[in-house]
Parts: C-alpha cells; sequence; structure tokens
C-alpha cells in the first residue's frame, strides 16, 4: 500500500530555501499539501502570458497594483504559482502575497483547462481572491470567476473571443480578447 506524502508549507519553504528543486527540468507548485507538477508552456502559452504581462503593466500604475508572473502565493497549504497575479502596491521580499494582497489572478489554460475551472477555481474561492480568469486557449474565450463565498465563485461568466473585459479592481483596464487571441 502506498500513501501520497503530505507536506506542510513551512516544509515546502525549507525544501526551496535548501535548494531541493534546484536543477529540476520540470515546474512544481505546492497544491492542497501535494507536489504538482505542471505542464511545460508551449509557444501559445508562453505568447499569451507575454501578452497578458504587456497589457497588466500598460493598463496600470506602480500605485495600482503589482504584477507577476508565474510567482507563487500563500494560500495555507498551497502556493500556487498563478501565470498572472495582481497584487495590491508594495514589496513581498520579506514573503509571500497572501489572499487579501491578491486583486486579480489569471491562469493561461492549453489543452486541458480542467484543473484551472476546477481544484484551483475551488481554492481560489476557499480564499475569497477578489477576481480570477482562466484563459481557455482551445475554447477561445476567458472564464471569469467572481464573487467568492468562501467555497465557490457565485459569479462565473464566459467572455467570448469578440468582446472586451475588465477586471473589478481597475475598469478602465479593457482588454479586448480578439487582441489576446490573435495569434
Amino acid at each position: 500500500m502506498s500513501t501520497i506524502l503530505k507536506l506542510t508549507a513551512a516544509e515546502y519553504d525549507s525544501m526551496i530555501e535548501r535548494g531541493a528543486f534546484d536543477g529540476l527540468p520540470r515546474r512544481i507548485e505546492l497544491i492542497r499539501g501535494e507536489l504538482r507538477e505542471m505542464n511545460p508552456a508551449g509557444p501559445v502559452h508562453e505568447d499569451y502570458i507575454d501578452y497578458l504581462n504587456r497589457w497588466s503593466v500598460s493598463s496600470t500604475e506602480a500605485s495600482d497594483c503589482v504584477v507577476r508572473v508565474q510567482s507563487s502565493i500563500d494560500l495555507d497549504d498551497s502556493r500556487p504559482e498563478p501565470d498572472i497575479a495582481w497584487l495590491k502596491p508594495g514589496r513581498y521580499a520579506r514573503r509571500r502575497p497572501q489572499a487579501t494582497d491578491v486583486l486579480l489572478v489569471i491562469e493561461v489554460a492549453g489543452s486541458s483547462p480542467n484543473d484551472d475551472l476546477e481544484e484551483k477555481a475551488a481554492l481560489y474561492a476557499q480564499f475569497d481572491i477578489a477576481e480570477y480568469w482562466v484563459v481557455d486557449i482551445q475554447g477561445r474565450c476567458i472564464h471569469v470567476h467572481r464573487q467568492s463565498d468562501g467555497t465557490r465563485f457565485q459569479e462565473v461568466v464566459q467572455v467570448a473571443s469578440g468582446d472586451s473585459i475588465a477586471p473589478v479592481c481597475k475598469p478602465s483596464a479593457t482588454l479586448v480578447l480578439a487582441e489576446l487571441l490573435a495569434e
């Protein structure tokens, strides 16, 4: 009989500090105490992240938010590394951003958006993340999640490729999906 080894966030952080994952040819993140391997990003996935990063930075000021790319946030026994995160203004050198620091999380989903639409959505809802977007490459849309009740998001809408969207925290930051989805 085998058992999944669960790690505490402190154990995971200690392993990172000691270099336990240095040199690994793959990316991992801690989700609900389990190490999860992240799928490698292909050119389209990377292009979408680049586009979203440029859009985020050009649509905001330093006084609005800090934009981070593929950096971890602290959600108790999880250390997800969303593709894009908008955080409350400040420096995060002494601690990881926590849920109360997060204004917007964006994940880019390639061939299988189910993990992002199910498990990650439940995780982000549990911690009352204000807004969570899943860019569905194959579906050519964005799944927008808002208004968590602590278990799930109450508002979930799908924004189609001909539409635009703006985050609640910065309504003037309009993302035109046709521009994002153009390859």
